[in-house]
């Protein structure tokens, strides 16, 4: 630890004195007593005290007179008063008392202002709290008070705190100085080599980060730091933030970014690479308020503006998107995500577009979803999870396109880790819809082995009473057996109607329960037409030929009463 200079001798001057004498005057009443007798007593007395105030009235004045003609008291030399305070702030610096040493410092350096000592001392006490800064600005003054005649001692403590706040170009201009004075000063020397090997440090980080290298460069940036004692620069902590947004390592980012932010509160640099940093994590009302803070400090720092005209631009973009997508305008909302993903751009320096750009790709890929256009989509989410892995949103929308492509098992694994994943930014809603999608999909998945009464009917799993009826008219013309369609076929399309034409089977078969797809009670079709009518019907199959009216429907079996040419007897034939 550096310590304060040795000090002159104290001078001390003696106290001045001074000293007041009172006459006091006595008037004696004797004279005049005798005089007016014994019948004249309160007359004397109030004679007597009319004497004593005159007399009292005279001591007053001499007194103030005896005041006027004592001498002031001469000021203390100033000089001999700062060297005072000097040797105060000595005992407080031994004492480890720092902040009380550079309070008395600077009342010794604000009375002799041309002493380079207060100030050398005062940079003692800033080193040993590691406030080199300051120290660096006193040993500076004072090296300038002492340029006609340097002193080493001054330099080689301006030589340290360059050195602590990662100037080893300058420490090495300062040693170099001390050595011309004393070539063998083993404290300039050691300090040289410490100043080379910073340099050292400094260069690998270079060529690390020329050379796409990102873990070496941060290697070689944390070895620079370990030399460096004092406030890291702030080129330094915007080096060591650029690294992480280039390996895409958001958690190490937003941490660096808001140390260096705490510590230099009032850098426009810092305040706008925290913001970048903001903004590719998808926090654009922050970032933006960040980026204004620092043009209020810089409002000509071209960084900062270029970022918030950006940042406001791709904000709005991306909310047109969101809104087109929730009025089900996908097209335009694939239209207003591809020009937000193209004003995000992929940078190398900016993590290849960061958060933001797997999330706006996620966006893409659930419209181009329900425009069924399964590879572009699968596409974006990929290269989404290429950026963000752990996304849920994107795992989902990854598990839905398997799902509507009949790709189950795939649809199942991807829901369970996008559940997995949702435990850490998810909500508990999100949670709970996911596990019906999980469940939804092992529905999917079993029905897929058996009858899948939706594809039998080529309907979607969302579709209305109306389509229903639609798709099993339309289904029962192709398959029906008099007119050259295949019988099982037709079996199956009426089993599928029978059942999801009817609310609560449709519902136990949806949920996974096992629906066999029988006829209603009372023989014949009962309530598996699903509400048709007779005429109905009797519309839909007057071509098939056999007359009208349905018949009996031939007992219990879908197809009880046999071809047999037809409708018999003006029935159904089955």
């Amino acid at each position: 630890m550096p310590r304060p200079e040795d000090l002159e001798p104290t001078l001390k001057k003696p106290a001045a004195s001074s000293s007041a004498t009172t006459s006091e005057a006595t008037l004696s009443a004797d004279d005049t007593n005798g005089k007016n007798g014994a019948g004249s007593s309160g007359s004397s007395e109030e004679e007597l005290s009319d004497a004593e105030s005159g007399e009292e009235e005279d001591d007053d004045e001499e007194e103030e007179e005896e005041e006027e003609e004592a001498e002031p008291e001469p000021e203390e030399d100033p000089v001999v008063v700062a060297e005072r305070y000097k040797e105060e702030g000595n005992v407080q610096f031994k004492q480890q008392r720092y902040g009380n040493a550079i309070d008395l410092y600077t009342k010794a350096h604000q009375l002799n202002d041309k002493e380079p000592t207060y100030l050398t001392n005062r940079a003692s006490s800033y080193m040993a709290l590691k406030r080199y800064k300051v120290a660096l600005e006193d040993c500076q003054a004072a090296a300038h008070l002492q340029r006609a005649n340097p002193q080493s001692k001054t330099l080689l403590r301006l030589a340290r705190c360059q050195l602590a706040l990662g100037q080893p170009s300058q420490t090495r201009t300062t040693i170099a100085t001390i050595l011309d004075l004393e070539p063998n000063n083993m404290q300039a020397i050691q300090l040289r080599q410490k100043a080379a090997s910073l340099e050292d440090h400094l260069e690998k980080y270079k060529r690390a980060a020329q050379n796409g290298e990102w873990v070496m460069a941060r290697v070689a940036l944390e070895n620079a730091e370990k030399i460096v004692d004092g406030s890291i620069p702030v080129e330094w902590r915007c080096w060591k933030i650029e690294i992480e947004i280039r390996r895409r390592r958001w958690d190490s980012a937003t941490s660096a970014a808001t140390d260096a932010l705490r510590l230099e509160p009032s850098s426009p640099e810092v305040l706008t690479i925290r913001a970048l940093v903001l903004f590719l994590t998808n926090q654009i009302p922050s970032s933006i308020q960040h980026l204004q803070n620092a043009l209020r400090l810089d409002p000509e720092y071209s960084r900062a503006r270029l970022l918030l005209r950006r940042a406001r631009e791709i904000e709005k973009l991306k909310e047109e998107g969101n809104v087109a997508f929730k009025g089900a305008r996908n097209a335009e909302a694939v239209n207003k995500y591809t020009a937000t993903l193209e004003a995000i751009g992929q940078k190398p320096e900016e993590g290849e577009g960061g958060q933001i750009y797997a999330l706006v790709l996620n966006n893409r890929a659930s419209a181009l979803l329900k425009l069924e256009r399964y590879d572009e989509a699968m596409d974006d989410v990929n290269l989404s999870l290429n950026l963000h892995p752990d996304y849920f949103k994107t795992l989902r929308t990854r598990a839905r396109i398997h799902l509507d492509k009949e790709e189950y098992q795939e649809a199942i694994e991807d829901f369970k880790l996008a559940l997995e994943s949702s435990m850490v930014e998810g909500s508990a809603a999100e949670q709970k819809a996911l596990e019906r999608e999980i469940q939804k999909a092992e529905v999917a998945l079993k029905r897929s082995k058996g009858k899948d009464y939706y594809k039998i009917l080529k309907l979607k799993k969302d579709c209305t009473e109306l389509e229903i009826k639609k798709a099993y008219r339309r289904e029962s013309l192709i398959h029906h057996p008099d007119k050259g369609g295949d019988e099982e076929k037709f079996k199956l399309v009426v089993e599928a109607h029978a059942v999801l034409s009817d609310p609560q089977r449709r519902a136990r078969y949806d949920s996974g329960a096992d629906e066999d797809g029988q006829m209603g009670e009372g023989g014949g079709m009962g309530g598996g037409m699903g509400g048709m009518s007779q005429a109905d019907l009797a519309a839909m199959f007057g071509a098939f030929g056999g007359g009208g009216g349905m018949g009996g429907m031939g007992g219990g079996s879908p197809f009880g009463g046999g071809r047999g040419g037809g409708f018999h007897g003006g029935g159904f034939g089955f």
